[in-house]
């Protein structure tokens, strides 16, 4: 009988993620308004690690996800955070931004955007799935990604699934609450610092 059970969960377990490897942009929907979040704990670039739970008691937390080091949109996104932090600073909150690639690849990200923020390895998508911002490029996309970018998305991951965050952004309140969200699956829009700074309550 416990055989039979064990073969029934792999095999549940195995569906769950052939979905979440052939899931697109448009089937995630990313937490509400409103949404508790799960703790998390995660390694930042230089291997220290980070938990929201702890972070929490200091302040709200911006999270932002992108997609690494090799796109441009994400380092403007993320250089332009860098340059207004202090405004987000003096309303008492903080930032991170996370990321599915290894914390070498982190460690580029923070040369090429000068981020002082906390950057943080989503290993095994374990956050973005929290978030419900984890989807699968089409073939060909994902081919343009490796060989026009150089993302190398096999090797910078944490596996070969080649899967990538919808670039979104969250706001955290003390409470484990989402206070807002910027959600598109258009990569090229982003949220604004004003956005955020007039969101952070």
């Amino acid at each position: 009988m416990k055989t039979i059970q064990l073969i029934t969960i792999l095999a549940l377990f195995s569906i769950n993620a052939i979905g979440q490897e052939k899931r697109s942009a448009k089937d995630a929907v990313g937490l509400q308004v409103g949404d508790a979040v799960k703790n998390f704990s995660a390694k930042d670039m230089n291997g220290d690690m980070y938990e929201l739970k702890e972070e929490l008691k200091k302040g709200p937390i911006v999270v932002i996800f992108y997609r690494g080091q090799w796109c441009p949109v994400c380092n403007r996104h993320l250089n332009t955070l860098q340059e207004n932090l202090q405004l987000i600073y003096d309303k008492g909150a903080s930032v991170i931004a996370i990321s599915p690639e290894k914390p070498e690849y982190l460690k580029i990200s923070a040369e090429k955007t000068k981020a002082s923020f906390s950057l943080l390895y989503d290993e095994a998508y374990v956050i973005s799935d929290i978030f419900d911002v984890t989807f699968s490029p089409d073939a060909f996309t994902k081919a343009s990604y490796n060989t026009v970018l150089g993302a190398n998305l096999k090797n910078a991951h944490s596996d070969e699934s080649q899967r990538l965050p919808i670039p979104a952004t969250f706001i955290i309140g003390q409470d484990e609450k989402i206070i807002w969200r910027h959600f598109d699956p258009n990569y090229k829009e982003r949220s604004t610092v004003e956005d955020i700074v007039s969101n952070i309550k």
